[in-house]
């Protein structure tokens, strides 16, 4: 049993989507404290053959609340907004037919939480690469908040019976080895490798988009490939 643990991202880059489809079963880190700024509610599209990064609204967001207390803002326009920068972007991309239905769904998905939007992105994500890993809210599950860091890990990881641990590679710092080999768990990280394609006529190549670039230029066969190019350290 492999799994990871990594807070909910938004139509996240490759390396996330690698991760995910590296393991059996992946935690939605959903009951630990908000990032500012960071990916959960963001993510960078390619926007008249510039990076663009978009941002999902939030009502009264802050890192003293956790990532499932955060509610999407009341605007009920940044749904049709997104959805139409998107088209605008991709409309002539070679498989926009196919991938704007997916990215209409996940956007209009009916919730209120950034959590449960991130949740059913993924689901929907993970249905049509035909990714079989399992995906869990840590709220819904371990009843740990009591714990702290490299010990709360550890401990889903028991609960989850899990004889390895995948971390982004970014997170080697964070986890001393020793203490999950004497649980019994091998730790690895994974380094994603960058992956390019054709973004229209774009001479200079603009790595680590989220995956709806990637989808809007690759068909699934091509974008499974990209998923396992990383190295597992």
């Amino acid at each position: 049993m492999t799994i990871a643990i990594m807070q909910p991202y938004f139509l996240p880059y490759i390396g996330y989507m690698q991760l995910m489809s590296a393991v059996d079963t992946f935690i939605l880190y959903d009951d630990v404290s908000f990032i500012n700024r960071g990916w959960i509610n963001r993510n960078r599209l390619l926007i008249n053959g510039q990076e663009y990064l978009f941002t999902v609204p939030l009502r009264d967001a802050s890192q003293n609340k956790r990532i499932n207390e955060v509610h999407l803002a009341d605007d009920p326009k940044w749904r049709s907004k997104l959805l139409k920068t998107i088209e605008q972007g991709y409309r002539k991309a070679p498989y926009y037919g196919t991938v704007m239905p997916l990215t209409e769904k996940i956007v209009n998905f009916t919730t209120d939480s950034i959590a449960e939007l991130v949740h059913f992105s993924l689901v929907e994500l993970n249905t049509f690469l035909e990714i079989p890993t399992r995906l869990v809210a840590s709220s819904s599950v371990y009843q740990n908040t009591n714990l702290k860091a490299q010990d709360r890990i550890l401990d889903i990881c028991r609960q989850e019976k899990a004889t390895r641990y995948i971390n982004p590679i970014g997170g080697t710092d964070l986890y001393d080895k020793p203490s999950f080999a004497t649980a019994g768990i091998d730790l690895a990280f994974i380094q994603a490798k960058r992956v390019e394609y054709a973004q229209f006529n774009r001479p200079e190549f603009v790595p680590w988009l989220s995956i709806i670039d990637i989808l809007m230029f690759n068909d699934v066969p091509a974008t499974r490939a990209m998923l396992t190019e990383f190295d597992l350290l």
